[in-house]
């Protein structure tokens, strides 16, 4: 990066530092890193650029020009002369899936940035040479085919020929998914396989399968295709999310909000990420959310993770290290959940009859636990009717939500 240098501390502390400042100094109380002759973002209200930073044990100690930064200089403080590099906070994102985009990062083949179709074939190629036998080739989102020159999508028959008898899964967003005939063979699924509600299995004018598969506009499909994928081992996975990580780092994230997902079950699939927490490993600071994956069960799960878990803390693991539970979500429940897939027509609340009473009755459990919740909506119209929802319910415990 020539322009700019991404410090990855925890900068969240500029302000309520300085206070502390003459009471550091008159204990000789050094800094462990100081970064010099930068141009750094303290992102106050006149959005002031200084020269230096202190750190220790990992928090800031001040901001400020050279000079004034050099009292905290210590014999064994680490240097960095940033030559005008900028250095900006730590960037949180409020809605990732990290601990699922973890599990299988190192397993996926990322099209992110890759300027022609012709390209992206290639490197499906390669990747299905390099594909260990019992796995498969995997590109799960991140591109777009307007990305390409060629402004397509790829056509089953160019899949079906850079990947051949490696089982092989593409995703696009929340809209489609393509699997290559090996793919279809080791999931079972042939004409008469019954595609989940609200999807469908694209078929040619002779009723054979193409291999797309296509959610209209309900993602299941896609979520049941992601979930079918032969898991990595324990120590492959540690890596595989460390690695995925460390790749957020390297675009200045530092810290997120995991908001769960489809197809994502817990705790057995944030096992990656607990073993990093453990460890003390963690690259970023990672709060979570519990997604229930059981459709017409999410009140039962949400009564056995209560029962069995503390928001605000993650049992054994300290606190420190970055990886806490803070309730439940996106999904609170199924028959009261909104689609990405603009595709599509947009779904309505009304056809599911029982999505009020089954979205009442989590949202009541969660605020009589003390628990809090988020809810992923995409469309106004729903996000109108379950704010209906919500103040129903803050009405009935008097107010609880609001406080």
């Amino acid at each position: 990066m020539k322009n700019y240098l991404i410090l990855l501390f925890g900068v969240i502390l500029f302000f309520s530092c300085k206070n502390e400042n003459k009471n550091q100094t008159a204990d000789k109380i050094f800094a462990d890193l100081i970064v010099t002759h930068a141009k750094i973002a303290v992102m106050d209200s006149d959005r002031k650029l200084v020269e230096a930073i202190a750190i220790k044990d990992g928090l800031v100690l001040t901001t400020g020009s050279n000079a004034a930064i050099e009292i905290f200089r210590g014999s064994n403080t680490k240097l960095i002369h940033a030559n005008g590099r900028t250095l900006i906070p730590g960037l949180n994102d409020s809605h990732l899936h990290l601990t699922r985009g973890g599990r299988f990062y190192n397993a996926e083949l990322r099209w992110d940035g890759v300027k022609s179709l012709k390209r992206a074939l290639e490197l499906l190629k390669e990747q299905a040479a390099r594909t260990p036998k019992g796995q498969w080739v995997r590109v799960i989102g991140g591109w777009s085919p307007f990305q390409f020159e060629e402004n397509r999508f790829p056509t089953p028959e160019e899949i079906e020929e850079a990947t051949g008898d490696v089982p092989t899964f593409i995703s696009f967003l929340y809209s489609r998914g393509w699997l290559n005939k090996a793919g279809l063979n080791a999931r079972g699924i042939d004409e008469n396989t019954k595609s989940p509600t609200g999807s469908s299995f694209e078929k040619d004018e002779n009723g054979k399968l193409t291999g797309v598969l296509l959610a209209e506009p309900n993602p299941t499909i896609l979520y049941k295709s992601i979930g079918a994928l032969p898991p990595l081992s324990e120590e492959e996975m540690v890596n595989s999310t460390k690695q995925f990580y460390r790749e957020l780092n390297r675009f200045g994230v530092t810290s997120g909000i995991d908001a769960g997902g489809g197809g994502h079950k817990f705790p057995k699939d944030y096992k990656g990420t607990k073993l990093l927490a453990q460890a003390g490993e963690m690259p970023i600071r990672l709060s979570y959310y519990l997604f229930p994956q059981n459709k017409g069960a999410e009140y039962a799960e949400f009564q056995e993770w209560m029962a069995e878990n503390e928001v605000g803390h993650n049992g054994e693991i300290h606190l420190e290290h970055g990886y806490e539970l803070e309730g439940g979500g996106e999904f609170l429940a199924w028959s009261a959940g909104d689609y990405e897939n603009f595709l599509a027509p947009q779904p309505f609340l009304e056809d599911r009859p029982t999505w009020r009473k089954d979205l009442k009755r989590i949202i009541r459990l969660h605020v009589d636990k003390g628990w809090p919740f988020r809810i992923h909506a995409t469309y106004g119209e729903t996000i109108a009717n379950m704010l209906e929802v919500i103040e129903e319910v803050n009405t009935e415990t008097n107010g609880k939500l609001a406080k």
